[in-house]
């Protein structure tokens, strides 16, 4: 098989113009809220099927919320059409042949040679909501049985948020008074968001195919939500300076991420 040269490569990303992300994790984890934030809209997706064609989003609405599409389905922003997603929606509820689709989706895009099919990084979305099943089962045979190659895997902890109630009843039920808690509050959250990224951590680290990285969120159900740090991110776990320097071209607006990979003069 040729195998390209550093200057072949860059020639053939430069190709390129999308930036196609899998976004990955189970029904209400949030993964629309963030597509949404890093595009800067509230619109939800225009929905193109693998041939290219238009969906009727009205027919799929319902069908989209419930998590029943095909992983194959674009989903692109008009706000941002540089960027490209997929959406693994359904093979969280324990189908064996709604994983061998998903399987079979990341193993073909993660190495396709056609270079505009090939998704360049996959966000897996976790919620902290529920902190008694943050990994599930089916999550973990992903990192056990999925190889994606060079592609990166980027845990996204999501509805952080909840953690903040969560640590305010924590201390009402220690018999602080409301305003005490109210204060220490921010404290205990911390202390548990730590816990629960050690405990996912310690989940995944393990398995076959680890995540390249973990990132929890906050903020997102904001419409002003910052994305930086989430690209950041992705851009550093990307092995190619050109697929890092496509998806900062997606965000020429975003003057911190521009600044870190100093792209601006």
């Amino acid at each position: 098989m040729h195998r390209l040269d550093p200057a072949e490569a860059r020639e053939h990303i430069d190709r390129i113009k999308r930036f196609r992300i899998l976004v990955m994790g189970r029904a209400n984890a949030g993964k629309t809220t963030i597509l949404q934030r890093v595009c800067n809209t509230t619109d939800q997706p225009e929905i193109y099927n693998g041939k290219g064609k238009k969906v009727n989003a009205t027919v799929l609405q319902g069908s989209l919320k419930r998590g029943y599409h095909s992983i194959d389905d674009e989903l692109v922003f008009k706000s941002n059409p540089r960027f490209v997603f997929h959406d693994s929606c359904g093979f969280e509820a324990g189908s064996e042949q709604q994983f061998d689709m998903m399987k079979e989706f990341v193993m073909n895009r993660a190495k396709t040679v056609q270079l505009d099919k090939r998704i360049h990084a996959i966000w897996f979305c976790i919620p902290l909501h529920d902190s008694h099943r943050m990994v599930t089962a089916a999550e973990k045979k992903f990192f056990d049985e999925c190889d994606t190659g060079h592609v990166p895997v980027i845990v996204l902890l999501t509805k952080r948020d909840t953690l903040a109630l969560d640590a305010f009843m924590e201390l009402i039920d220690d018999g602080l008074n409301e305003d005490d808690a109210m204060e220490r509050a921010a404290e205990v959250e911390k202390r548990k968001l730590i816990e629960c990224l050690e405990k996912v951590k310690g989940w995944l680290n393990k398995s076959r195919f680890p995540p390249h990285d973990y990132l929890p969120l906050t903020g997102m159900q904001e419409e002003v939500a910052d994305c930086t740090t989430l690209l950041t991110y992705t851009a550093n776990a990307l092995n190619e300076e050109g697929l890092q320097q496509l998806l900062i071209s997606t965000q020429q607006s975003n003057l911190g991420l521009c600044m870190e990979f100093a792209i601006m003069k």
